[in-house]
């Protein structure tokens, strides 16, 4: 068997955690624990979106992460969570390339959107429920 065969699964669910651990703390601790719901929505509100949309976007975060760590609808929570970076990226363009300028650059919300696209294109990968359902059907079926 190829290599790569033996550990693509083990660096996709390597990706997979680590996105979620990211999206849980950004979502958890950043959104709710260091602003709070009322700050995150009143900084939306500030900067031109609907204050809701901070709240939405908080707990897409919370979920989307934890969706990620369990490999719970690996592919499609990746490509759902496509629009909050590419949002992100968005408030950042003007600032230039890197994220040490004055309001951070768009290169980190650019390579999350990129990283969220690999993940949707490679699955879940290993120690996933997406893998246990899959295994469940097949022994259903046999």
């Amino acid at each position: 068997m190829p290599e790569t065969q033996t550990t693509a699964p083990y660096a996709a669910a390597l990706l997979r955690i680590a996105q979620g651990i990211m999206f849980l703390a950004h979502g958890a601790i950043l959104k709710l624990g260091t602003f709070g719901l009322a700050g995150t929505m009143g900084y939306f509100g500030s900067i031109g979106y609907p204050p809701v949309l901070g709240a939405i976007v908080t707990f897409a975060e919370i979920l989307g992460g934890l969706a990620l760590i369990a490999g719970f609808a690996t592919r499609w929570v990746s490509l759902a969570l496509v629009p909050l970076m590419l949002g992100a990226m968005m408030q950042h363009v003007g600032n230039g390339w890197l994220f040490n300028v004055p309001g951070g650059g768009w290169e980190y919300p650019a390579f999350w959107t990129v990283t969220l696209l690999v993940q949707t294109g490679l699955g879940a990968g290993a120690w996933a429920l997406d893998g246990a359902r899959l295994s469940a059907r097949r022994v259903a079926a046999a």
